[in-house]
């Protein structure tokens, strides 16, 4: 059952934002989608973010944070940056400040509309090692958040603690597998859908996939 109050979501376009903008729209009677354009390096994602919010009926704004890509070099933003992931290192994907200034721009447009409700689809479970996807800072931004603006923010977190292959089940059990497979952009290069196939995040959402669909058939096999 819907609850008879508004949401905003952080949306991006990728498979998990994507899933978690499907899982707003179950539960919250009014659902609105906010995107970032911090510079990425391809602005194909800013069109599939558009896309699919058009497709699903939601209010969808895009704000331009472009700032942010041109004080912190990162392999997401620099196309001379190569994408990898070393041990013990952040990954050259990571972006300072990213989540910090995306939760508190989404807060600022949520309270705009009378929402209190915050949905990221952050992971700590199958995450690249990114502190700002961490279950701590959410709870402690949460309360940042709404200490600066005296308002009830409650920032929902519905993939935290969820692997790749859980996020695909939860997709699936909201009747949109195929619908997050063929029209979200998660990968780094810039490939729609399955993605080019060799970057970190193709390679966690296949990998994903391909445990989710071997357990869901074996399903199938033992009825």
């Amino acid at each position: 059952m819907k609850q008879k109050e508004k949401a905003m979501v952080v949306f991006s376009g990728g498979q998990d934002s994507t899933t978690c903008l499907l899982w707003a729209l179950e539960r919250f009677d009014e659902v609105e989608a906010v995107t970032f354009h911090y510079g990425q390096r391809h602005e194909l994602e800013i069109e599939c973010a558009k896309s699919i919010a058009k497709e699903l009926g939601v209010v969808h704004r895009i704000l331009d944070m472009s700032l942010l890509g041109q004080l912190t070099p990162n392999a997401l933003t620099r196309s001379d940056i190569e994408i990898e992931e070393k041990e013990g290192e952040l990954p050259s994907t990571f972006v300072d400040g990213r989540n910090l200034l995306f939760m508190s721009f989404a807060a600022v447009a949520a309270k705009q509309i009378g929402a209190k409700h915050i949905v990221t689809g952050v992971c700590e479970t199958d995450f690249s090692g990114y502190p700002d996807c961490r279950d701590v800072f959410i709870k402690s931004l949460n309360v940042t958040l709404n200490l600066s603006m005296d308002y009830p923010f409650v920032i929902h977190t519905p993939l935290m603690w969820l692997n790749k292959a859980e996020t695909w089940e939860l997709a699936d059990n909201l009747n949109a597998l195929d619908f997050v497979r063929e029209k979200t952009l998660t990968c780094y290069n810039g490939v729609i859908s399955d993605g080019c196939g060799e970057c970190p995040a193709c390679k966690l959402r296949k990998r994903g996939l391909d445990d989710y669909m071997t357990s869901r058939n074996k399903g199938v096999e033992s009825r």
